[in-house]
């Protein structure tokens, strides 16, 4: 499903289009005579659950006056479609005064609504009026002082309306731009990665790092790349240092353990690595980690100490890497987020020769 057209206030409200229906009955299209919110938000953004909180809000104060709330969460990390469900009705059962339906969808509301309006974040809302076209466009917190405005037929015509619009507009649209030509470069490389053309792959690559050179994502495929699938240190290792500098200087604990899992993650194969090498920068990076992870909660202080530990037992110091195991699995009860216990568990009895 295409669509080129641009999405703007004074548009039509395209079609409603969702995989699913996660509470309410399913809503086939929007009625005449009816104000819409629809409220775009997704399980793991960071202002969605206020965002929630504010739609719940605004839809109990404007019930009575032909005003419906539709959220629609999309952008699931989830590995199927079932379980993107089950999260949802996780997420949305902490809302207990939830008045409004939910849907999920895996694309289509996207290409007609996010996309075409240049909407790059979430939480966003569109209102939709009366006679069927689009009132507003932006973050569902502005709507308190909108929404009685398009309520009384004077927000749509309003140079208010039209200001906010191209203001709106002119900060989003080279943010969408961007992201569109960065959805390009992904595509690119993985069709690239599928077939094993890794210089297609360094190429689309190379694009997507000068389009967007502090995307994590576009560094960490670059070196990989270039150390893992090309065997190319002397272009790889000057770039992981530069990573690596970048995490120190920036206190970017994200950075420093992708720079980490490059060097010794288990499931990579380092036989073509210079060795001297890839244990100096080891030191260096694993003991700036240790310092960290004093501050850190128990969780990620023992993610802290399992990467560690693949550093002391690849170099040999075996006992080191198993004191560090130990010392985080000591606070961590039941199996925890992510299977986290299960892995130090068994990386445990590896290093042991246990089962």
């Amino acid at each position: 499903m295409k669509s080129n057209k641009i999405l703007s206030m004074e548009s039509r409200a395209p079609a409603l289009i969702v995989r699913d229906w996660v509470r309410g009955e399913a809503l086939a299209s929007f009625q005449p005579g009816k104000v819409y919110i629809l409220g775009f938000c997704g399980t793991s953004c960071d202002s969605c659950d206020e965002a929630m909180l504010k739609l719940i809000e605004l839809q109990e104060t404007y019930k009575d006056r032909g005003v419906e709330v539709v959220a629609v969460v999309a952008h699931e990390g989830a590995a199927s479609a079932d379980e993107a469900r089950a999260y949802l009705e996780a997420w949305s059962a902490q809302f207990p005064e939830l008045n409004f339906r939910v849907a999920f969808d895996t694309g289509a509301m996207d290409t007609l609504w996010m996309e075409p309006s240049f909407s790059v974040e979430i939480p966003q809302a569109f209102v939709i009026d009366r006679d069927g076209y689009i009132a507003f466009i932006g973050n569902p917190y502005k709507l308190h002082d909108v929404l009685p405005q398009v309520l009384g037929g004077t927000w749509r015509t309003s140079a208010q309306a039209q200001a906010a619009e191209r203001e709106r507009i002119a900060k989003d649209e080279p943010k969408a731009r961007k992201k569109a030509l960065k959805k390009q470069v992904k595509a690119k490389f993985a069709a690239a990665e599928k077939i094993e053309d890794w210089k297609k792959a360094l190429a689309a690559i190379e694009e997507g790092v000068v389009l967007d050179p502090d995307n994590l994502l576009f560094r960490q495929q670059h070196i990989h790349l270039l150390l893992h699938k090309m065997h190319d240190m002397q272009t790889g290792l000057p770039l992981l240092r530069q990573l690596i500098r970048d995490g120190i200087n920036t206190n970017y604990k994200t950075m420093l353990e992708v720079a980490f899992r490059e060097l010794f993650d288990p499931a990579h194969d380092y036989s073509q690595f210079p060795s001297v090498e890839r244990f100096a920068i080891g030191k260096e990076l694993s003991e700036h980690i240790l310092a960290e992870a004093r501050l850190q909660d128990d969780y990620n202080r023992a993610v802290s100490y399992l990467m560690v530990a693949w550093y002391y037992h690849a170099s040999g110091k075996k006992d080191r890497a198993v004191e560090l195991l130990e010392l985080a699995l000591l606070p961590l009860d039941g199996p925890g987020p992510d299977g986290l216990k299960d892995d130090l568990l068994q990386t445990l009895a590896d290093y042991k020769g246990e089962k």
